[in-house]
Parts: C-alpha cells; sequence; structure tokens
C-alpha cells in the first residue's frame, strides 16, 4: 500500500499545484509588494505585463521569479533579471552565497509544522463528522472536508508565510533584515500587525478549490488501485 499511498499523493499534490500556482504568485507579490490595490489589480497587471508566464531554496527561486515584474521577451525593454529557475538559483549563488539559497528556511518550517498538523486533522474531523459509521466519506464530504482544511491551514500559516517571502526577497536589498524576529518587529513597526494577514483572502480562494481537487483526487486514486 505506501506505494499507493505514494503515488496517489504525487498525483493529487500535482494537480493541487497546478491549480493553486497563479494564485501563488498573486500571494506572493502583495505579500511583498506595496504597488497593487488589491487581488484584482494585482492579477490584472501580472497578466497585462507578463502575459501567461506566471523545500527552502525550491520556494525561494519561485518566490524571486514570481516577484520578477519585467515584461518577458519586450524588444527594446531591459531583460528580466532572472532567465528562469537555473539562472535565478546560479545568480543567487554567485551574489549571496550558498547560504542564499536558504534565505527564510527557519520561516518556512515553522510556518509548515503546525500547519501540517491542522492541515489533516481539519480534514479527518470533518469527514468523520459528515460520514456515516462504517461508510468511506462520499465525494461531496471529501471535497468540502478538503477545502475547508486547506482555508484552516493557511489562517494559521499566513502570518509566518508572510515573513518569510519577505525575508527570501531581502537578499536583492542587503541588510533588508537581520533575522527572522527583525523582520516581524520592522514589518509591525511599518505597516502595522494587519501586515502579516496580507494575502489571507487569496490564500484562502486558492486554498478551498486546490485542497479540494487534491483530497478528492488521492481519495479516488487509492480506492482504484486497492
Amino acid at each position: 500500500m505506501p506505494a499507493e499511498e505514494f503515488m496517489a499523493g504525487w498525483v493529487s499534490g500535482a494537480l493541487g499545484l497546478v491549480l493553486g500556482h497563479p494564485f501563488d504568485t498573486v500571494k506572493v507579490r502583495l505579500q511583498t509588494q506595496n504597488k497593487y490595490q488589491g487581488i484584482m489589480d494585482c492579477m490584472v497587471k501580472t497578466y497585462r505585463h507578463e502575459s501567461a508566464y506566471c523545500l527552502a531554496p525550491f520556494d525561494l527561486i519561485k518566490v524571486r521569479l514570481q516577484n520578477q515584474t519585467e515584461p518577458r521577451a519586450q524588444l527594446g525593454g531591459p531583460p528580466p533579471r532572472y532567465r528562469g529557475p537555473v539562472h535565478c538559483a546560479a545568480c543567487i549563488l554567485r551574489e549571496e552565497g550558498p547560504r542564499g539559497l536558504f534565505r527564510g528556511a527557519w520561516a518556512l518550517m515553522l510556518r509548515d509544522t503546525p500547519t501540517l498538523g491542522i492541515y489533516f486533522v481539519t480534514y479527518e474531523w470533518l469527514c468523520r463528522q459528515y460520514t456515516p459509521e462504517g461508510q468511506t466519506p462520499s465525494s461531496a464530504t471529501v471535497l468540502v472536508a478538503g477545502g475547508f482544511a486547506g482555508i484552516a491551514s493557511w489562517v494559521t500559516a499566513t502570518p509566518l508565510d508572510v515573513v518569510k517571502s519577505r525575508m527570501q526577497m531581502a537578499g536583492l536589498e542587503r541588510g533588508a533584515y537581520q533575522g527572522m524576529l527583525d523582520c516581524i518587529v520592522r514589518s509591525a513597526r511599518q505597516e502595522g500587525l494587519g501586515v502579516f494577514f496580507r494575502g489571507l483572502l487569496i490564500n484562502s480562494a486558492r486554498a478551498f478549490p486546490v485542497n479540494a481537487v487534491t483530497f478528492l483526487s488521492y481519495e479516488h486514486l487509492l480506492l482504484a488501485w486497492a
């Protein structure tokens, strides 16, 4: 059964990432940049200027690429800072050293440790609440439970997700933050406590459909391979 569970988790996770990536890009930009008026403004500007190109080192590269706002391949325009994931990694290594690839790793770990527990506990609890004893959860139950599990996890994760994203982008401005605590204090002082919930709405909007599909595909794949 472990092999089947691994494949089911891999396929369902990939589906979730494909569905959630555009929302994740908008979320990161809202958290780290102040030039957008809201979710729709960020989505429209990102689409208009950049068309459809939208574990610590990989997450860092993802955030840097998501925050890259130069238009791709525009004649006469400035070239993008990063030409792709490999070039991005090479630039970080050259300009910030090996430690630069792990910028924000502590915030990422502290974000995910309790969040994953809340995620699965919420899903299991909702499934058991709305499933008769001895029966398997229906597709509707799995969709709802998965969706709300995703929202619950992001309500917990968003404050540290903001800190993580800001620390990851700080490498572009040397000495922007001295560490995670400095990032928290300076962000709160300059923008108020509300800054730590920036992106919560887009996180929740993304979390429901992404995690609903993730859990539904996972459960159905396990049943198909049983």
